[in-house]
């Protein structure tokens, strides 16, 4: 079976553990888009894991994790993920990781620019300043540099020069900014080509010549950070979305047979934007610390609100899932009472349909019973309290998806897979 996971709803939904879950039956797990701005964490043997960069399905043996083409790639962070991993016993070598030679590499001046236009401009994205952005930009202006090019010392050379002719005048008469040592860069990223070599691949004839294995595609964010149908401009800079997979990937041939969307129970986001069911503070900081709702990239405190089944639906027609991944059903344990949103409305009268500028949108809600007990420990969907069944019963409805895996905790072993799903 072929599988593709994406978020839901703002990134942050859980789905490092679910894609490390779904991985024991997959044989290549392959991240499409996103850059280090990106953090999936998964705890396994009361360690957690985070990462970024690397898919995380890499924790099973005999898996094959790859990087497409549709990834912008820091080198560095790259590398001290992979050294961070073997320290902690994990194995990874060439047979296990491969790098589509065609992903765009972040370079020095992608991050200051990142920094540098949000210092500068009046309405703040919340960008995580790793230069995902600016590497994104300089792809579709045709100037980026591709790990292929990492491997040439001297289409390396001539594009770092190219690109510093430009930008460096721009850094320093716009943003007052030292100029870039075209040395210092080329020498710092020819020193990551040759560490990275063994692992770069053409990565479609490699997927095309395995295309019978079963494959599992991996999203990093979330449906609303998508560049197009996200909350723009508070997006991220790709295609956050399941028909991305093929794209991202160059997998276009690979059947999909399941889209699962993972959402959490109720939402999140990091950064800004609008975010109509956002709690109060009192409420929001109260859900924080149950959750431990801090970015596993920059540690950013989440804003944390009730669950949006709008928002939900659009995303589920967006990326046409087939099931849902539901996680931390847990951090509501102690309510007595959960509301949810399941309409919009506006200035004068209801949102007919979803609105395109969600700032303007108020949400409607309803009040349910809470189930007001430790589920951590349940296993097995008959054992959940009926008030956990009821609320997962209303999601599957307006969504138009039924649940099949309910997350109850950190723990890898957390996961409830709801029968006959």
């Amino acid at each position: 079976m072929n599988t593709i996971v994406v978020g839901l709803q703002w990134g942050d939904e859980g789905k490092g553990k679910i894609i490390d879950y779904l991985s024991r039956d997959a044989d290549i797990i392959v991240r499409f888009q996103g850059g280090n701005n990106a953090g999936h964490t998964v705890v396994c043997g009361g360690k957690k894991y985070i990462f970024h960069v690397i898919p995380s399905g890499i924790l099973h043996k005999n898996k094959i994790c790859v990087i497409g083409n549709g990834v912008v790639l820091d080198p560095k962070v790259l590398l001290d993920e992979i050294e961070y991993l073997k320290k902690n016993g994990i194995d990874i070598s060439p047979e296990n990781l491969k790098i589509s030679s065609l992903a765009h590499v972040i370079m020095p001046y992608h991050r200051s620019l990142d920094s540098f236009r949000e210092a500068k401009r009046e309405q703040k994205i919340g960008t995580t300043k790793r230069g995902i952005g600016p590497c994104y930009s300089d792809k579709i202006a045709r100037c980026g540099v591709r790990v292929v090019d990492l491997l040439d010392c001297d289409t390396l050379a001539f594009k770092i020069k190219d690109n510093l002719n430009e930008k460096n005048p721009l850094y320093k008469n716009v943003y007052g900014a030292a100029p870039f040592s075209f040395n210092d860069v080329f020498s710092e990223y020819n020193d990551y080509a040759k560490k990275l070599a063994p692992y770069c691949c053409d990565t479609v004839e490699y997927l095309y010549d395995k295309r019978k294995k079963r494959f599992l595609f991996e999203g990093a964010q979330g449906t609303f950070l998508d560049v197009d149908f996200g909350t723009y401009p508070f997006v991220t800079s790709s295609s956050t979305i399941a028909p991305n997979a093929g794209v991202g990937s160059g997998a276009p041939f690979v059947k999909i047979d399941r889209v699962i969307g993972v959402t959490k129970a109720y939402t999140t986001r990091v950064g800004e934007g609008p975010f109509p069911t956002e709690f109060d503070e009192k409420m929001g900081e109260q859900i924080r610390k149950l959750g431990n709702e801090f970015g596993a990239t920059t540690q950013r405190p989440r804003r944390c609100g009730w669950l949006d089944l709008p928002l939900l639906r659009r995303a589920a027609i967006l990326n046409n899932i087939t099931h849902i991944a539901l996680t931390k059903l847990d951090v509501l344990d102690s309510l007595p009472q959960l509301k949810y949103a399941y309409a919009y409305e506006g200035k004068f009268k209801k949102f007919s349909a979803f609105p395109h500028d969600l700032s303007l949108a108020r949400p409607v809600y309803k009040t349910i019973e809470g189930w007001h007990c430790d589920t951590t420990g349940v296993r097995g969907y008959k054992k959940l309290p009926r008030q956990v069944k009821n609320y997962i019963q209303l999601i599957e409805k307006f969504v138009g998806a039924k649940v099949q895996y309910a997350s109850v905790g950190q723990n890898r072993d957390a996961i409830i897979k709801k029968p006959g799903v």
